[in-house]
């Protein structure tokens, strides 16, 4: 779900930038030592999870993971996001530097968005799994709305694009409901002390 150089307006891109400057610096102040693992767990995993692109026209579908890192991390997802995105770029050329801030406000908020939900779920009571599949399902749909707005607002030209960004992801919430749900199972299995974790965040 990146969106590459030359397609934004500048004052998209200048919005994208100023919410990716706001959520990495409270994404890092929150961070604490005991959490830089699994912040850079998490974050390869979002690097390795987009590498593999399937064409739908104009567009591209991948797996996102960002509801689930948003479940596990919260605001540390913002810096967890800049760094993988800006690999990404490094490396392969995906996206650019000029649209970094908005694909990591885009990816970052949604995921944070899915996660919280997913959080209250699981802390009214409810099975992980359900908590999970929530976080995982919500996560996409946001990105695939923050990213559509986002291309909706640098023209007119760019809105039937922005529509079939939307329609090429459904398969994509589906299938990070599933993963959403079994990882959260696992989880809350292997790691209880989730629980406490999942309170301390409300």
């Amino acid at each position: 779900m990146h969106i590459s150089e030359g397609v934004l307006s500048v004052h998209t891109l200048a919005v994208g930038a100023a919410c990716a400057a706001i959520g990495v610096a409270a994404g890092l102040k929150k961070m604490e030592i005991d959490k830089v693992p699994r912040v850079g767990i998490v974050s390869a995993a979002l690097f390795v999870s987009s590498l593999v692109h399937i064409n739908v026209g104009p567009t591209s579908v991948h797996l996102v993971l960002n509801g689930i890192g948003g479940l596990l991390l919260g605001l540390e997802l913002f810096p967890a996001y800049l760094v993988a995105l800006f690999l990404q770029v490094l490396l392969f050329q995906f996206g650019g530097l000029a649209v970094l801030g908005v694909n990591t406000s885009t990816m970052a908020l949604s995921g944070i968005i899915g996660g919280y939900l997913g959080r209250r779920i699981i802390n009214s009571g409810k099975p992980p799994w359900l908590g999970g599949a929530i976080a995982g399902g919500v996560g996409v749909v946001l990105a695939g709305v923050f990213t559509a707005l986002a291309l909706a607002f640098s023209g007119d030209v760019f809105v039937v694009t922005a529509k079939l960004v939307l329609f090429a992801h459904i398969p994509v919430v589906i299938i990070e409901s599933l993963i959403g749900a079994f990882v959260m199972t696992f989880i809350f299995k292997a790691m209880p002390s989730f629980v406490g974790e999942c309170k301390k965040w409300e």
